[in-house]
């Protein structure tokens, strides 16, 4: 089932949380974008924000071969039966297009954040109970221990903010067949000054975060790295920035590490909840 899945997703997809939004006055212009990711190319959509499998619904019924998943789901914020109850229905109504992405999130994201890995792995007990196909989800793994999980209870891995060598050393401990899938910012911007700028906007939030410099540390980054806004080595190993040559380059060093899909999540100084349309547009035309 993993071979098939990674079929469906092809090489590259769209990560965006502008995908995920619930404003109903946003609906059409969701779905229309979702049909033209879908007609440029893109295999997956993957909806930031902690999204449910009831916002991927729309997505769907407005396109016909695209794969949607969630990115990440968090565990802490849906409990196991409604996800299950969410999956069941999408399969129903559009076999195989929907995978279901969880992660443990934050400590000082979720009030309920006790032992993350015991409770994934009772997440996924309970999602084993109610049918949902351990090939049809994937876990935001960063660590040794949860990629190893990924491989045995999912059909591979997620990671977010990551770089190529993390992809390196996460494919080993996954195997050849499980799926890998990192998740990659991107800047269309070649003047160095205005792209890092642009990058450290997105990069400063997740530097609060323990999960994200954790592994920054385990890949060798320091203290000085992580401060001031991510130190320019920091900032280029986890984006994509400059100009199509040199971003192309920087998504092939995915693949090329053991990426069978990378998940582009493109900034331009837009609003979070932003479609930048254009922008990817230019995207598939780079990696036409």
């Amino acid at each position: 089932m993993t071979a098939a899945l990674k079929e469906r997703l092809g090489r590259y997809g769209i990560w965006s949380p502008g995908l995920r939004s619930e404003d109903p006055d946003r609906r059409d212009e969701r779905a229309d974008a979702a049909a033209e990711l879908e007609q440029l190319g893109y295999g997956a959509l993957w909806l930031g924000s902690s999204p449910a499998p009831r916002h991927a619904a729309p997505l769907l019924a407005a396109t016909s071969r695209v794969v949607v998943g969630t990115s990440i789901q968090s565990i802490w914020q849906y409990e196991a039966a409604d996800s299950a109850a969410g999956f069941a229905e999408l399969e129903s109504a559009h076999p195989g297009r929907f995978v279901l992405g969880l992660g443990v999130s934050h400590a000082k994201l979720a009030d309920q954040y006790r032992r993350p890995y015991t409770a994934l792995v009772a997440y996924l007990d309970a999602l084993d109970a109610a049918g949902v196909p351990a090939g049809r989800r994937v876990l935001a793994a960063l660590g040794p221990r949860t990629l190893t999980l990924a491989a045995d209870r999912a059909a591979g891995a997620v990671p977010y903010l990551v770089t190529p060598e993390h992809t390196a050393q996460a494919r080993e401990i996954l195997g050849e067949s499980a799926l890998l899938a990192p998740e990659l910012k991107v800047v269309l911007e070649p003047d160095p000054s205005r792209a890092r700028a642009l990058a450290r906007e997105t990069l400063a939030m997740y530097l609060a975060l323990p999960n994200y410099t954790n592994n920054f540390r385990r890949l060798g980054f320091t203290d000085a790295d992580l401060a001031d806004g991510g130190s320019d080595r920091l900032v280029d190993a986890v984006f994509a920035w400059g100009d199509e040559s040199r971003v192309r380059d920087r998504i092939d060093a995915f693949h090329a590490a053991g990426a069978d899909h990378v998940a582009l999540q493109l900034l331009d100084g837009g609003p979070k909840d932003a479609l930048p349309r254009q922008g990817w547009k230019r995207l598939a035309e780079i990696l036409g």
